[in-house]
């Protein structure tokens, strides 16, 4: 069955407790947060004071995803914190492998991470570490939100490589209940959305068409 990861980037924070306990209760599988630089990506979001005012407030999965550049000097604050699964990406890091062997040394999952543009490699390299693999369906900025459907085509190339069947694939942009059975069509695992949860401020809502849309196919 596919996750449901709401992308805290897109809540109402001034509710932040409110939000996240209400989110658990929907029945959200993981919480996803970005952690965006300002200069890997042109625009900046969440900080890790919001992903640790989150914290007590669940006990359901956090999941960071990192764009910015050389992330390694973070990892050692989101352990502190206690999230669970971190990803950052495969255009950011000089040596990935390196990186991601970190991440696994604080016992956190260790994800890769791809812009919609960038082709997917041979990930074999990286499996000692490697806990699952995001693909960005939208383009990494605020400007546009537009869904690549055609992306998701690198979700069935990597699951198609030799020695992947342990890893697990992560969708993240543009996904509402109207598209969400592109990913149950790959064979995703984990939905992020952001947008898609939050509008019309009805993410319980949202959160049981998206799984009952999942849950009935």
């Amino acid at each position: 069955m596919i996750k449901i990861a709401p992308s805290l980037v897109s809540a109402p924070l001034a509710y932040l407790t409110e939000t996240v306990k209400g989110l658990e209760q929907a029945g959200a599988d993981i919480l996803h947060f970005d952690l965006e630089d300002g200069n890997f990506v042109p625009v900046m979001s969440l900080g890790t004071q919001i992903i640790s005012a989150a914290r007590p407030l669940s006990s359901l999965p956090f999941d960071v995803h990192l764009m910015i550049n050389n992330p390694e000097w973070i990892l050692p604050t989101l352990a502190e914190i206690g999230v669970e699964m971190v990803s950052v990406h495969f255009e950011a890091c000089p040596y990935p492998r390196r990186t991601l062997g970190l991440i696994h040394q604080y016992g956190i999952r260790a994800g890769l991470a791809f812009n919609p543009k960038t082709p997917l490699p041979d990930l074999r390299p990286y499996l000692p570490f490697l806990s699952y693999v995001l693909i960005l369906t939208t383009e990494p900025e605020s400007m546009s939100c537009t869904y690549l459907p055609s992306v998701l085509d690198k979700v069935k190339q990597g699951q198609q490589q030799p020695g992947l069947q342990d890893i697990l694939w992560e969708v993240d942009g543009g996904f509402t209940e109207e598209n969400i059975l592109d990913a149950l069509r790959v064979n995703a695992d984990i939905v992020v959305s952001g947008r898609g949860v939050f509008r019309d401020n009805q993410y319980a809502s949202n959160i049981r068409k998206m799984k009952s849309i999942t849950v009935s196919k």
